[in-house]
């Protein structure tokens, strides 16, 4: 199979965390998402709730889970509910997960099919005092599709008027942003696997290579090892494309002197990896290239050192872009004095570094997280500085991912090559 089996024990532990934080005669209703379609009969791949997976690690359509710790019948305080198969979804699909199958990979006792759901709605709804239902509450999110939660947040409020409504989302968030061992080590994974990918392409690109075609040696790379692709929609941007920040049409060619970026990075098993990497098409950095090339590894180093228990989000970027200000005053971008008289907006550093150092990561690439929570031990994040000289057609971005630890941060891609020398070394061999 493409995956080692997940110990269920995680999903277990998830649950009772989630548990521990739910007042008295609560419930917990989880839908998985939809399958949402594309032009004529077709679809997309299917791409499972998040919150659920972390939930229960079912990742199939028509799923859903009630959590109720209080019932008085205690065969009803955890009910998974999967899709019934049948010869027929079993030709056209291949198979389902069963009734025992799902007992097994979630640690569930309890699983009934899906299309018994909406009547066990009706039974346990009444005997709680307040729902927790789930909506995307990340803060950039675009909410512009009613998802299968939505429309179970509706249709209880219509059935259930007088019972209390709760926000899961901020549960979720507290429990997500804390990285379990066995997270972690799949997390590590998806890591080793997109190192395999970075040094793949090494030995591919030169002068006259597509974009498109760098993207191919990695997806084949990814798959081969066992990941179902990329965790994220790639950016392979050359020259000038390296300055677009979310430049993924990855349809040029790329020119001998130019600077490749690579945002680029594998899944494993639902869970992400976030690489970032940029080099020259021709194996050898000029002068120029390397010198903003090193401060941003400079820029990154230091922002390791500050990515710590009890920093704030907030403070912490502001940090990093003094990092950075010095660095942009170094390679002549901009001047001095007038770094010194800019404010503390930094508008001119921002013209050459206009996005955040970090995000979270998990099992969504910029996972989710409760507003200005600082730093803690046991977070995973990114850091991911870079200078985008827009007037010489190069942007350089470098990014690894961290596991934020008591006495210092554990680099989960500390093992992929960074340094100027041993990218040029691996490139030329």
């Amino acid at each position: 199979m493409r995956y080692q089996p997940i110990d269920p024990q995680l999903f277990v532990r998830n649950r009772e965390k989630l548990r521990a934080l739910l007042p008295a005669d609560s419930i917990v209703i989880v839908l998985s998402n939809d399958v949402y379609p594309t032009n004529a009969d077709g679809s997309m791949p299917f791409k499972q709730n998040a919150d659920l997976f972390y939930l229960c690690g079912v990742d199939q359509e028509d799923t859903a889970l009630i959590l109720f710790p209080d019932a008085k019948d205690p065969h009803q305080r955890e009910i998974l509910f999967v899709k019934e198969t049948s010869e027929q979804i079993a030709i056209w699909e291949g198979e389902k997960l069963g009734k025992v199958q799902a007992r097994k990979a979630t640690g569930i006792e309890r699983v009934e099919w899906f299309h018994s759901f909406d009547a066990m709605l009706q039974q346990l709804i009444p005997q709680a005092q307040q729902i927790f239902l789930l909506t995307n509450e990340y803060l950039r999110a675009s909410l512009v599709v009613e998802t299968a939660n939505d429309r179970l947040i509706k249709n209880c409020q219509q059935r259930f008027p007088l019972h209390r409504y709760e926000r899961l989302a901020p549960l979720m968030h507290q429990l997500r942003i804390i990285k379990e061992p066995q997270e972690i080590a799949l997390m590590q994974q998806a890591c080793d696997i997109t190192e395999a990918g970075f040094r793949r392409l090494l030995k591919f690109v030169k002068p006259g290579v597509g974009e498109w075609e760098v993207e191919a040696e990695l997806i084949h790379e990814f798959v081969r090892r066992g990941s179902r692709g990329f965790a994220y929609q790639p950016i392979i941007g050359s020259g000038k494309n390296a300055c677009v920040l979310h430049y993924i049409s990855n349809d040029a060619v790329c020119k001998d002197g130019e600077m490749l970026l690579l945002d680029v990075a594998a899944e494993y098993a639902g869970w992400a990896s976030d690489l970032t990497r940029t080099i020259p098409v021709n194996g050898r950095f000029t002068e120029r290239q390397r010198a903003v090339y090193n401060a941003v590894l400079r820029v990154m180093r230091g922002a390791n050192q500050l990515l710590r228990p009890g920093n704030t989000p907030a403070e912490y970027q502001k940090q990093v872009l003094e990092l950075m200000e010095k660095e942009l005053v170094d390679l002549k971008l901009i001047d001095q004095k007038a770094a010194k008289e800019q404010g503390p907006d930094k508008p001119l550093v921002k013209k050459y570094f206009m996005h955040g150092t970090s995000h979270h990561l998990g099992l969504d690439v910029h996972d989710v997280f409760p507003p200005h929570q600082p730093f803690g031990e046991g977070m995973v994040f990114t850091i991911e500085p870079g200078i985008y000289i827009r007037e010489e057609n190069m942007g350089i971005r470098i990014e690894n991912d961290f596991v934020i630890g008591k006495d210092s941060n554990f680099d989960l891609m500390g093992k992929i090559p960074i340094e100027v020398d041993e990218i040029e070394e691996l490139m030329n061999a």
